[in-house]
């Protein structure tokens, strides 16, 4: 059986029969955000069952490919869609796209998920910056033996989010007349929502948001050496005293609504890439 170093460089290999240039940005794209794709200039789109020991996408809106080329003259591969846990797969497979993001070149991963609002002050439509994360997913992607070529045994998460990033998207959301939160996201492992007690609780140990993914991925790109940069679209409220049935239709919709306002934060951030490099 091949170990994780040899699956990465297989993928890699894979995708650079297609997409010769090196990315300087990887991008995860969430619920309801694909939008972004059609803001590509394409060089290649490679379906995930041709990527070697890439997973399949089951989960609801995640389209399954990996979309490689150029936004606004840098160049960018795009997961539009990702994998779960609760997609029943081992979380090392679950976060092996960004360690090949990792072997092809990139500095910087931006990732976005569809989130449920924890903190009173936010409202449906309203992007957060992630700034901090709690995993309460009860796995983690580093354990078992570690590979050194990958990652250091014990990686230090005091920053898991970049801190100068979290201030210059802050700054670009500004900007473009955008009044983003910057906050907590806490992952559990789902699928089910969660109760109002589970709300309570979230709550009380600091999270302002709750999502199912987001976290593994951070934790490798902290692991091997990526800047990572949060994005939290809040597709339903989750206060546990004023708290109804959700309806994907109803929240995949609300992450469709936030797209352009998305769309304008990645490409600002690309192109700060492209203007600056990364500091």
């Amino acid at each position: 059986m091949l170990d994780l170093y040899d699956k990465i460089q297989e993928a890699a290999a894979a995708i650079r029969k297609e997409f010769t240039v090196v990315p300087q940005v990887g991008i995860i794209l969430g619920t309801g955000l694909g939008d972004l794709v059609k803001e590509i200039e394409v060089t290649a789109s490679i379906e995930y069952g041709d990527i070697p020991h890439f997973p399949t996408s089951t989960a609801t809106s995640h389209r399954g490919r990996l979309v490689c080329g150029t936004l606004d003259g840098v160049p960018v591969v795009v997961m539009e869609g990702r994998f779960h846990m609760y997609e029943g797969y081992p979380l090392k497979q679950i976060t092996l796209p960004v360690r090949v993001f990792k072997e092809l070149g990139c500095e910087l991963l931006v990732v976005s998920n569809a989130c449920g609002g924890l903190n009173p002050y936010f409202q449906n439509g309203d992007i957060m910056v992630i700034e901090d994360q709690i995993n309460l997913m009860g796995d983690n992607p580093l354990i078992g033996i570690n590979d050194d070529r990958l990652g250091p045994r014990f990686p230090d998460m005091c920053e898991p989010y970049d801190q100068a990033w979290v201030d210059r998207v802050i700054k670009i959301g500004r900007d473009q007349g955008m009044g983003l939160h910057k906050g907590v996201f806490v992952a559990v492992a789902g699928p089910n929502l969660e109760t109002r007690a589970e709300y309570r609780y979230l709550r009380m140990i600091g999270a302002d948001v709750v999502g199912m993914s987001t976290v593994p991925e951070t934790i490798v790109a902290v692991h091997c050496g990526i800047k990572a940069i949060g994005l939290s679209v809040i597709t339903d409220m989750c206060l546990p005293d004023a708290l109804k049935p959700a309806d994907v239709t109803e929240i995949i919709a609300t992450a469709n609504d936030a797209a352009p306002r998305l769309v304008a934060i990645v490409r600002g951030i690309v192109g700060e890439v492209g203007q600056t490099r990364i500091a």
